[in-house]
């Protein structure tokens, strides 16, 4: 196996994630079909899942998580230390696209920083 196919299967995967994250927010979080729906019938999965989604956001869950992971990643050597730091990018992408932005530009800089540092 070449030592770069983790880096080039994560600069396929980051993209795709990126696209996902935000089709949940323009399909599942903006669309005014899903309110409408919602207001009638709570009970339906998206429904149930755009209410926790709304959980998450609003208590920033995403964004500290990856925050959280960032700084661990920073903290770890080897090859831990690059796992994690690609876990931080994968909490962080969706916390950028899902209003938490504030917290979570930090996690995925920290997060990019750990995954291009240098082992020694």
């Amino acid at each position: 196996m070449s030592r770069r196919l983790p880096l080039i299967a994560l600069l396929v995967f980051l993209p795709l994630w990126l696209a996902a994250s935000y089709g949940l927010r323009y399909v599942l979080m903006e669309d005014a079909h899903w309110l409408a729906t919602c207001a009638d019938q709570a009970q339906l999965w998206g429904c149930q899942a755009r209410s926790v989604m709304g959980l998450m956001i609003h208590f920033r869950l995403l964004a500290w998580s990856a925050l959280g992971l960032a700084l661990l990643a920073t903290l770890v050597p080897g090859r831990a230390g690059w796992r994690l730091g690609v876990a931080a990018l994968v909490c962080g992408i969706p916390a950028l696209v899902l209003y938490t932005a504030s917290i979570a530009v930090f996690a995925v800089v920290l997060a990019g920083l750990r995954l291009v540092r240098r082992s020694s």
